[in-house]
């Protein structure tokens, strides 16, 4: 009889990886209600601070709950590679902290596309020096904000 042989690190490390990846129904119903969520939050927010015009309500809206929906499937498999074979508080926290910095990262992510967007009228030729610049700290400043 051959001894048991455990498994290599880098094969456990690939089951740790294959089990923490959300099936397609979880990622696709979870980032619907998430986005869903965010929305709406998002809205109420607006709403109480009475703000601008209906407009731009509707495109933040829009702008939280996509970045939303796309962070979902992120977060939770973040929570899940961090939280495999701890207790349920672990994964509870792992999931709050999860789904929070990847909902913050790519609903700034969205915002400072469509700010760059709106800039990238007033910059330099692209690819430039001047653009690489303007490029750069457009960004850093619609992340900031």
């Amino acid at each position: 009889m051959t001894p048991l042989v455990p498994p290599a690190p880098r094969d456990r490390s690939l089951n740790r990886l294959r089990r923490a990846i959300p099936t397609p129904r979880t990622a696709f119903y979870g980032a619907l209600l998430w986005a869903t969520t965010m929305g709406a939050s998002a809205l109420v927010a607006l709403l109480l601070d009475d703000w601008e015009t209906p407009a731009k309500i509707r495109i933040v809206t829009a702008l939280f709950a996509v970045g939303a929906a796309l962070a979902f499937p992120i977060g939770l498999f973040a929570a899940r590679l961090v939280s495999q074979g701890r207790r349920w508080e672990v994964a509870f926290a792992a999931a709050f902290v999860c789904l929070a910095a990847a909902t913050i990262g790519l609903t700034a992510g969205l915002f400072a596309l469509q700010y760059r967007s709106y800039y990238a009228e007033w910059h330099a030729p692209a690819f430039t020096r001047t653009w690489v610049l303007q490029f750069v700290f457009t960004t850093l400043i619609a992340l900031y904000q």
